[in-house]
């Protein structure tokens, strides 16, 4: 369903590699003007280079697209509203927006320095804020966008070894939410992918993270394309998906799967306050029965 896009304008953060390249390369295919924005960083985020945007935009127009390079970070507002900026400047509007953009920096929360956890909240989740917010100045003025955004399993269910990771995934999760009640009114629509993709910066992910998350991991046996997250991520930016809003997406290989909306399980209740007394009497049976501990306590290692 080639050209459902044409005539839009898109930006995609972290465009240069991985999912966001692939996510450029369709939706230029779809028809889309696209910013391919990448500061052409390490997966720490340190170092720059024009060259993995410039390549992406070099195959897009290979392939009969339209598009252009940008290489500012979506870590500072400055960045984030040169990126929109680069938009009006090359196609005079903008219509989506897609968020991938993100760096690792992976240590057990008891190691973490200050310094990473900063970096990976300022890529993720500021620069995350950075771009849709000033896409949204114009969405609201022209009453109509699409925004995308980036979230993870490892936000969405945790992942050992990754705080500070987690704690910018879920935040993105929950400012897509707050992100479709504030520009539905205005026909903008925000929803968030988590992914599973064999990318450059699942390769590093250390050991101690991988125990216990084998199924929310690509496995040696799994081809994991980080081109399939692309076709639904053009689905969401198109005028089909005009009433899908403020939801989260698992996409993987051939998977595309809905995920739950935060929702009461089990409740206990009375008139008046809870004692504790009364709370230890009840919660074992009536409200945490059958919870599984996901890291049980070990023995010490000898």
């Amino acid at each position: 369903m080639a050209d459902t896009l044409t005539g839009k304008v898109a930006i995609v953060t972290g465009a240069g590699r991985g999912i966001g390249r692939g996510i450029a390369m369709t939706l230029a295919a779809e028809g889309a003007s696209v910013v391919v924005n990448d500061i052409g960083g390490a997966v720490d985020g340190t170092g720059n280079s024009a060259a993995p945007a410039d390549q992406v935009v070099s195959e897009i127009e290979a392939a009969g697209g339209t598009a252009v390079a940008n290489y500012e970070s979506v870590a500072t507002m400055e960045g984030g509203e040169n990126i929109v900026k680069a938009a009006l400047d090359n196609y005079g509007k903008l219509d989506i927006v897609v968020t991938p953009a993100g760096i690792l920096r992976d240590r057990m929360v008891f190691n973490m320095t200050e310094e990473e956890w900063d970096a990976v909240i300022a890529v993720h989740l500021k620069g995350t804020f950075s771009v849709v917010k000033h896409a949204c100045i114009l969405f609201r003025q022209q009453r109509s966008g699409r925004v995308i955004t980036f979230s993870s399993e490892s936000g969405l269910v945790g992942n050992t070894g990754q705080v500070n990771y987690g704690a910018a995934k879920s935040g993105i999760a929950g400012f897509t939410k707050v992100v479709a009640r504030d520009m539905g009114r205005y026909g903008v629509t925000a929803n968030s992918i988590a992914p599973r993709a064999q990318t450059r910066m699942i390769a590093t992910i250390p050991d101690i993270a991988r125990q216990g998350q084998e199924d929310q991991l690509p496995s040696e046996q799994e081809t994991m394309d980080p081109d399939d997250i692309a076709p639904f991520v053009a689905y969401l930016a198109s005028d089909m998906a005009a009433d899908v809003n403020g939801q989260t997406f698992l996409v993987y290989g051939g998977n595309i799967t809905l995920m739950s909306q935060p929702r009461r399980i089990r409740t206990i209740f009375k008139n008046g306050q809870w004692t504790l007394d009364e709370i230890s009497r009840l919660a074992p049976t009536k409200l945490t029965q059958g919870l599984v501990n996901p890291s049980p306590a070990q023995p010490p290692r000898q």
